[in-house]
């Protein structure tokens, strides 16, 4: 696969992740975060906005891979 082809698909794939990740994230939190403290929710928005960086490292990895042939 050509380097150039595979930067632009990990490009689309990495904001589409960060999108649904995004939207995920927050359901989640305003499903359960309710009637918690100030500090549950700065604890949940912490993980929750450093966990997405995990498979965008992989993804991005990927895509500065060496070329297969």
């Amino acid at each position: 696969m050509p380097i150039r082809l595979r930067k632009f698909i990990g490009t689309i794939l990495i904001i589409v992740l960060v999108l649904v990740y995004a939207l995920v994230a927050n359901t989640i939190a305003v499903a359960t975060l309710g009637n918690a403290p100030w500090w549950g929710h700065l604890l949940y928005f912490l993980f929750t906005g450093l966990l997405w960086v995990l498979p965008a490292m992989v993804l991005i990895k990927w895509m500065a891979g060496p070329p297969q042939k």
